[in-house]
This record gives C-alpha cells, sequence and structure tokens, in this order.
C-alpha cells in the first residue's frame, strides 16, 4: 500500500502493532476471566490511540534528534582528543539523564512516602522531599560513574564480562550487610535508570564513540554501558540506605 511507504505512517502501525499484544491480553482477561464488560469503552479507545500517536512521536524524537545528537558529540569528543573533556561529558551525560528521569522521580517519591509511613524518616514534607531528592542524586552520581567507566572500557577495550560480573559479586556482598529495607528499592533504582531519557543517548554515546576510535568494533565495543548504569545503582543505593 502506497500509504504504508510514508515513515510517519508506517512508524504509527508499528507502534499499534507493538501495542496490540498488551490489548488483547486486558480484553481476553476482562472478558472471559473476570468476565465482565470492559469500563468506559470509548476512553479506552481514546487512550490508545493517544499511546499509540505517543509512542510514534517518541520514536520519530529518538531516530531524529537524540540518536544523532549522541552519536555526534561522542565523534566530536573523540577527534578532540582530550580524555578528560570525553570523561567529564560522559558523567554530565549519565547524571542529567538520571536526575530528569521520570520512572526515578517516581520511585524516589514513593520511596520516601513509604519510608515516612514506615517511621524511618520523618513524617514532614520536607523530610521527604529531602529523602526523595537525596535518593535521586545518589542514583545520578552513580550512573555518571557507570558511564565515565563504560567509556573506559570502550578507551581501552576491557572485556565486559569481567567489569560485570566484579559488579554483581559487590551487589550480592553489599546486599549481605545493607538494611533489608533498602535491598528492593536498591534493585528497583537499578531498573528504573534505564528508561526512557537515558537509554537513547547513553546508547548513542557508546555507538558513537566505538565507531570513532580506531580498532573498535561498534557492535562488540559500543554496548554495554547500560548494563553498568543499571549495576552501579544497586551497589550507590545500598551504601545510602547504610548512611542514613
Amino acid at each position: 500500500m502506497p500509504l504504508l511507504k510514508n515513515p510517519f505512517i508506517k512508524q504509527l502501525f508499528g507502534s499499534f502493532l507493538d501495542l496490540a499484544p498488551i490489548l488483547a491480553v486486558v480484553i481476553v482477561f476482562q472478558v472471559f476471566i473476570i468476565q465482565q464488560p470492559i469500563p468506559d469503552v470509548a476512553d479506552l479507545i481514546t487512550g490508545t490511540l493517544l499511546v499509540v500517536l505517543g509512542l510514534t512521536l517518541f520514536v520519530q524524537g529518538l531516530e531524529q534528534s537524540l540518536f544523532p545528537l549522541g552519536e555526534s558529540m561522542a565523534h566530536a569528543f573523540a577527534r578532540k582528543g582530550s580524555l578528560f573533556w570525553l570523561l567529564f561529558f560522559a558523567f554530565c551525560l549519565g547524571f542529567g539523564t538520571t536526575i530528569a528521569e521520570p520512572a526515578l522521580i517516581a520511585v524516589a517519591n514513593e520511596a520516601a512516602s513509604i519510608a515516612a509511613k514506615g517511621n524511618m524518616i520523618e513524617s514532614t514534607t520536607t523530610a521527604q522531599e529531602d529523602y526523595a531528592l537525596g535518593l535521586r542524586l545518589t542514583v545520578a552520581l552513580s550512573v555518571g560513574i557507570a558511564i565515565v567507566i563504560g567509556v573506559l572500557r570502550i578507551i581501552h577495550g576491557w572485556p565486559l564480562p569481567y567489569l560485570i560480573i566484579s559488579g554483581y559479586c559487590a551487589v550480592i556482598a553489599m546486599s549481605l550487610f545493607a538494611p533489608s529495607e533498602i535491598i528492593g528499592l536498591a534493585f528497583d533504582s537499578g531498573g528504573v535508570t534505564t528508561s526512557t531519557i537515558t537509554v537513547p543517548l547513553v546508547t548513542a554515546l557508546g555507538v558513537g564513540l566505538a565507531s570513532a576510535i580506531k580498532g573498535r568494533n561498534p557492535m562488540t565495543d559500543g554496548f554495554g554501558l547500560i548494563a553498568f548504569a543499571s549495576l552501579t545503582p544497586m551497589i550507590f543505593v545500598m551504601a545510602y540506605g547504610m548512611l542514613i
């Protein structure tokens, strides 16, 4: 069909196909398992269309802006030849994208609320805001450091498995000593950092840097930064819980 040759329409159709399994599961369980009518069908249809449109615009934005931006900056820093500025940029990128991550903000606010209800912190708005901000800063700092480590790995060609195995050994060791109340939050923090804002820019940085450095393969060396970004928050958040 000529219409599907249009990139935007093709992406719109692809977003609908991506969302279709979720809709199918919800409808099947609602109708055949729970055996209740679907409430607010008009709102469901409207919301589905908005989600499909949002996914399409998001993917288009990644392809036209964030991915090219990350790769071009990686190439520029590689040509500049300044290791300090490259590492400083990598840290700022990891820190900045994580502190703005919507998923992390939601988890931090929820953690602060639960901590207040459990009498771990004072039940005041200021105390909860300080706790949530401290958690966000801790995770953002850990991701910044993780991206620096990942960039150094690309530059020097360090084996990824050794670094990842060492990191998870540290996670397991710290989980034996960290307060039980913080362990689950620490593991969740590792997951929420790798979301809508962080992943595109960090991935583009790794691939662009591996493409710009002679002797590096973008496929084998360009990926892996996200693994560090999901690993280090576990260590830092458990340390945060032990300190406070």
